[in-house]
Formats: C-alpha cells, structure tokens, sequence
C-alpha cells in the first residue's frame, strides 16, 4: 500500500509543476507518516549529504568553471580551435565542439560547458551567416559533452552511489567521450555543408599559430594539470578542484587580467545557485531512495526484470529507454542517486561491469540534457541565442539522434569504456 502512495503522490506533485526535489521529499514524508518508519530518518539521510565528501569536488569544479569562463580562459581555447579547424566549410560548428571538449575537461559541468562556449560562439556563428537554430544546437549539443569527458560531476554522484573508483571513472571516460566527440564535429560539418555555410577563421583577422599559442598556453595547461594530478596520484578528485579554483584566479588575475572583484563575486554567487540545487536534490533523493530500499522496489524490480530476460543487451536497452523517458522530466542527478540503487544489484546480477555501466548512465543522460520538456541545455542555449526553444530543439535534434546512436554502439561493444583503464592496469 505505502509503494503505491510513493508513486501516486510523487506523481501528483509533478503533474502540478512542483520542482522534483519538492515532489520527491513530500511523496517521502507522505510515505513516512502512513508506516512504522520514524520520522527521524528524515534528518539523518539529509545530514548525511553533508558527510558525502567526494561531493565537494562538484563544488570546487563548479566555482572553477565561472572563474574560467569569466577570466577569458574559454575564450583563449575558441581562439586556439578556429585556428585548426576555422577554415573547414562549417568551422565554427566544429571550433564549438572542439571547445567545449576542451573546457569539459576543466570543469564537469554540461550546462556550465554551454554557458561558456555559447556565450562566445553564438553572437559569432550568428554574425559569420550561420543561422541561430545551428548555432544554438551546436553549442546545447557540444555543452553534452562537459558531463562525459573527464572531470565530470555526475561520475563523482555515480562513484559515491555505486562505490565505485571515481578515478577508474573518469579514465573510462576519455575514449567514448572524444569518440562522441568526433562523431558531433562530422555530424557539425555535415549539417553546415547541407545548409552552405562556409569555413572562417577566426573572429579577429588571422589568428597565427605560435603568437596565439603562447598566448593561450596557461589555459591550455589547465586541464593537464588537473587530470594529470589526479592520474599520478598526487591528489585526490576533491583536491584537483581546488587546484582547479587556484589555478584559474592565477590565469584570470595575473595572465589574462580579466578576473575583477566583481567577476569573482558573480561566479561566487553562480556557485552558491548550482551547488545548493545539486545538495537539496541529492539530500532529498537519498531520502526517496531510504524509502524505496526499505520497501524492497529495487529487489521486487530486478526480480521482475530477469523473470522477463537475463540477457545483458536486453536489459541494458529496457533500462537506456527507462532513463531516456525519465530525462525528458528528471534532473541528471536526480535520476542517479534515485535510480542507481535499484538498478546496479541487477546488473551486477547478469554480469554487467559498474563502470561501463556508469559510463553508460551518463550518455544516457546526455540524451537527457537536450530532451524537452526539461532539456537544461536547451533552455541555456534559448537564453543565450534569443530564439525560441522550438528552435533550438530542432537544431539539437539530428545531434540528439547521434547521442542515441552511439548509445546502442555502447550496449553493443562494452569493451570501449574500459579500454583506457585495462590499459593502465586499473
């Protein structure tokens, strides 16, 4: 009886448009005050956030990403992409993707990555004759990429959910990462081609190589000083993001000079915003997820699942279109710290490896970045390029189709995750 209340209430409140921190942590409570459970849980799993401390390196990556982007480093690595791919019919497209690759390995955020680059890149594209729909969907699209590539705040959620290595995480990370990549830059120079828009470079006249690289080579470092500290074991996930917020007020203080006071303040204050709603949803899920535990939804589910199949594929797929529906109204964490406990022991079960199948989590979750109704990258890049969000969508879209492909090549070839991490020994 308590089962069906959880969902039934959950399901009203999002019908009514309550946030889904909101809807989650009354459907608990509702659960709670019909059931023998104390009330006391409720403080103690909301506390217990608290005690999570690799997520602090979601914090720390967070104020690191506003302190980039606004101390110019983003715009540094733009600078240093057109240089390469500018003069490709459709350049820009692939400068974007290229960029946000770069800065994706700074800072783990998908839609800080599309704050960044398409803040730059847009009002660009838009002035070069791109028009605003492939602008848009190039940059909500490339933005994907910032949760996938290495450091990356929703593998530090998997880690901790799962207890799993963050580190071997991230490692699995790079090849399906820079292999989506490549696949976003052909499928850029594709739609451009089709469309006739035709290769640039550089926004400013002529960018030299050496001129521009000696320019751009404290932002260029950033992202091996920080996956290189943590790869050599010197410092921990949580340690690199402070090195990160150190290491970016450096650039943007004393070699870009582009860091004021009150640059500072507002990633400050960006900061608070993104973190405090990362910690409510994750406090209140690991409550809803308490609950679900205590009424065994997650051994009922994986029970009902293998009495259909104990095929890895077949299952792997159920799941992908469970959190592929689930993306269109869930937050990415959201769905993680909830979802992650009922489903690992089933994988587990069939012989599934976590890390793969955190690495496909997350793709998954890129799918979910870009899927109306919620779609958090759309509705960054609407902002950003003044368009309408039925606009962006549809510019977003054939990249959309991409992310969905590449998922069943993940389903299909699991190796390709683990590849780096064999590799390394890890």
């Amino acid at each position: 009886m308590t089962d069906l209340l959880l969902w039934i209430v959950m399901a009203a409140c999002l019908i009514v448009g309550c946030p889904i921190f909101v809807s989650l942590g009354v459907a608990s409570v509702a659960v709670l005050f019909f059931s023998d459970i104390p009330m006391s849980i409720i403080a103690l799993d909301m506390c217990k956030v608290m005690d999570m401390f690799p997520l602090l390196a979601v914090v720390g990556f967070i104020f690191a990403g506003a302190l980039m982007e606004k101390g110019g480093m983003a715009r540094q690595i733009v600078d240093m992409a057109q240089i390469f791919v500018g003069r490709i019919q459709g350049g820009l497209g692939i400068t974007t993707i290229l960029g946000c690759l770069f800065f994706a390995a700074m800072i783990g955020s998908g839609p800080g990555t599309v704050a960044a680059m398409g803040s730059i890149m847009i009002p660009t594209m838009v002035r070069r004759g791109y028009s605003p729909e492939y602008a848009a969907g190039v940059c909500a699209t490339g933005g994907t990429l910032g949760i996938l590539i290495p450091p990356s705040n929703p593998m530090i959620i998997y880690g901790i959910i799962a207890s799993t290595s963050i580190s071997k995480l991230f490692t699995a990370g790079f090849v399906p990462g820079f292999l989506l990549g490549f696949f976003m830059m052909v499928m850029a120079y594709v739609l451009a081609r089709r469309a006739g828009f035709r290769g640039t470079i550089a926004t400013d006249g002529e960018l030299k190589f050496w001129p521009q690289l000696r320019k751009s080579f404290f932002s260029l470092m950033a992202p091996v000083i920080i996956l290189g500290g943590i790869y050599a074991g010197i410092c921990t996930p949580v340690e690199a993001s402070v090195i990160a917020i150190f290491y970016s007020l450096f650039v943007g203080l004393f070699i870009t000079r582009e860091l004021k006071l009150a640059e500072i303040w507002d990633a400050i204050k960006m900061t608070n915003a993104s973190a405090g709603s990362i910690i409510i949803v994750l406090g209140v899920s690991t409550l809803f997820g308490r609950i679900l535990t205590m009424q065994r939804i997650p051994h009922l589910l994986a029970n009902w699942m293998i009495t259909l199949t104990d095929n890895p594929y077949v299952i792997l797929i159920l799941i992908g279109l469970l959190l592929l529906f689930l993306g269109m109204f869930m937050e990415t964490l959201a769905t993680i710290v909830i979802l992650a406990p009922i489903f690992l022991p089933l994988v587990l079960r069939v012989g599934i490896d976590p890390v793969f199948f955190g690495i496909f989590w997350v793709v998954t979750n890129e799918v979910a970045l870009l899927s109306p109704p919620l779609g958090v990258n759309l509705f960054i890049a609407q902002k950003l390029s003044g368009i309408t969000f039925e606009r962006v969508a549809k510019g977003a879209f054939p990249y959309m189709l991409l992310i969905i492909a590449f998922i069943i090549l993940l389903i299909i070839f699991q190796d390709i995750p683990l590849i780096l991490p064999r590799l390394l020994g890890m």
